[in-house]
């Protein structure tokens, strides 16, 4: 019976390598998932009652909140959140605005947060990637921090100088 061991610790591990997630476009940084999800990396779910991940991707306004926090409490346990943009994260350029949520995390817990305005879809790659990578990690090893990780795109911010010829 011990011959099966390896069997069952990968059968085990196999739903938590492939997360889906369920996008809730907000505002422009859903055209940016989507563009994400072009890679074939993003594996889609059907709804919030199959998704292991929501991504909050835009601005939350304080009339969405309730709606977007019913879509949090429809995931099943383990659930996970990645917080995309700076209106997400913050409220972005609209954070003084009376209708805005400063940030999804006022809402539901977030697990990793994508910068920019919007960010590049390979800094939402690398998010999901940092996340599975902190799933996977067994408790006793993964850091105790009081807030999720800040990522972006592999190779530092890019900025106006990477668009020249």
């Amino acid at each position: 019976m011990s011959a099966l061991d390896p069997v069952r610790l990968v059968l085990d591990w196999g739903p938590r390598l492939r997360l889906s997630v369920f996008d809730v476009g907000l505002a422009c940084c859903a055209v940016e998932f989507v563009a994400a999800s072009m890679s074939g990396q993003v594996p889609h779910a059907g709804g919030p009652g199959d998704a292991d991940v929501l991504v909050i991707s835009g601005t939350v306004t304080d009339k969405l909140a309730p709606a977007v926090r019913r879509l949090y409490d429809a995931m099943p346990e383990p659930r996970y959140v990645i917080s995309m943009g700076s209106c997400a994260n913050s409220g972005g350029p609209y954070w003084d605005s009376y209708s805005v949520t400063k940030g999804v995390d006022q809402l539901i817990p977030v697990d990793v947060y994508v910068p920019g305005c919007p960010p590049r879809p390979e800094a939402l790659l690398h998010g999901l990637q940092q996340l599975a990578s902190r799933v996977t990690q067994p408790a006793a090893v993964r850091p105790v921090t009081g807030s999720a990780p800040l990522v972006g795109p592999p190779g530092g911010v890019r900025g106006p100088q990477d668009l020249r010829p």
